[in-house]
């Protein structure tokens, strides 16, 4: 609840053009005490808050000002939201009246942890951090009534292990990680971890893992760009997020050995060329084309899909690269020309190839 008495008395003394003093004259108390119920240094008694109203021709509700929260579930999660996005901290309090109030509430106590996890962080503040760890345990056992796909057990225990990484419990940190590690997807906390630690070897696997796996997400990821930008006509996004793509790509190349991630970036160029062609780059596109068909063919001479051959990745356990682009890197260019249906530009690439 918050009170606007003080702004409402100032405002409706000088709404009458009075003075403190004179106001002060009519309810038969000190200058200096309206200066404090101004100033918010003092309340005024009950029977003078209702002696002002009435004085003011207002309500006492009216004079208070009050404002009452929304209080009601959805209303409060928002608003524990909205603290932890502003970085205010005062917000904790609100939090701790919302636990009191549904305390069997996941959105609540999910949202309190979250807040909590939040300014222990940014604060350092252990309490404030062993505050989040409890309320975070707490939400594992309320997990039934979420409705969120993007919280899972898994992604409450990367919480908790969080928290016990700022806690400096690093030991408690990986058991839990490496015990929930589907998929990979805390292989790169892992690997941070172990390696801080100077658990070297050890962190080398799981740090392959993760690199590895940020390369397969980010190659379809590059494609969604650059087709919502074709789809847009911004060719100019579209090239300049496959530019991206293709240097961070061959910058992962282990010298002029080749790997799984040329055939990749020759699809890429071939897409770039595109897009340059339909731009009218004639020219820029044709020389792309060139690059797109060296690198495959420099693919194809040696073909591998080992992920060994990747800079920076080491052997993983179990792995292998697949894809559906074609059986040859020239045959997978093809495809991707093949893939803007335009018989100019399909042309251009039959002259490229035949050079």
């Amino acid at each position: 609840m918050k009170m606007m008495l003080a702004e409402n008395i100032r405002a409706f003394r000088k709404e009458r053009s009075l003075t403190q003093e004179q106001l002060a004259e009519a309810l038969g108390v000190t200058a200096g005490a309206v200066y404090k119920w101004e100033a918010k240094l003092s309340i005024p008694e009950l029977e003078l808050i209702i002696q002002m109203a009435d004085f003011f021709d207002t309500s006492v509700d009216v004079l208070l000002g009050y404002e009452v929260k929304d209080n009601r579930l959805e209303a409060t999660v928002k608003r524990l939201q909205e603290y932890r996005r502003s970085k205010d901290w005062d917000g904790l309090a609100d939090a701790e009246r919302a636990l009191k109030k549904y305390p069997h509430s996941f959105q609540i106590v999910n949202e309190s942890a979250a807040l909590y996890r939040a300014c222990g962080f940014e604060s350092g503040n252990k309490t404030l951090l062993r505050r989040a760890l409890e309320l975070t345990e707490k939400s594992l056992s309320l997990l039934p009534q979420n409705t969120d796909p993007e919280i899972s057990e898994q992604t409450l225990y990367g919480k908790i292990a969080e928290t016990y990484i700022f806690l400096e419990q690093t030991d408690r940190a990986i058991a839990l990680l490496k015990a929930h590690n589907a998929g990979g997807q805390y292989s790169h906390m892992i690997g941070h971890i172990l390696a801080q630690d100077d658990h070297v070897e050890e962190a080398v696997p799981f740090l392959s893992e993760a690199l590895a796996k940020i390369l397969s997400d980010l190659v379809p990821t590059v494609i969604g760009y650059m087709n919502v930008y074709l789809k847009r006509g911004d060719h100019a996004s579209a090239q300049a997020i496959l530019r991206w793509g293709i240097e961070l790509l061959l910058g992962l190349q282990e010298g002029d050995k080749p790997s799984f991630l040329c055939k990749v970036s020759a699809v890429m160029l071939a897409a770039l060329a595109g897009s340059q062609f339909l731009s009218g780059q004639s020219a820029e596109a044709h020389d792309t084309l060139r690059k797109a068909k060296e690198l495959a063919e420099h693919f194809d001479a040696a073909p591998s899909y080992d992920e060994s051959d990747i800079r920076f990745i080491g052997r993983i356990e179990g792995a292998s690269a697949h894809d559906d682009m074609g059986a040859t890197a020239m045959e997978a260019v093809r495809h991707a020309v093949s893939e803007f249906e335009n018989e100019a530009f399909t042309a251009l690439w039959r002259a490229v190839s035949e050079e």
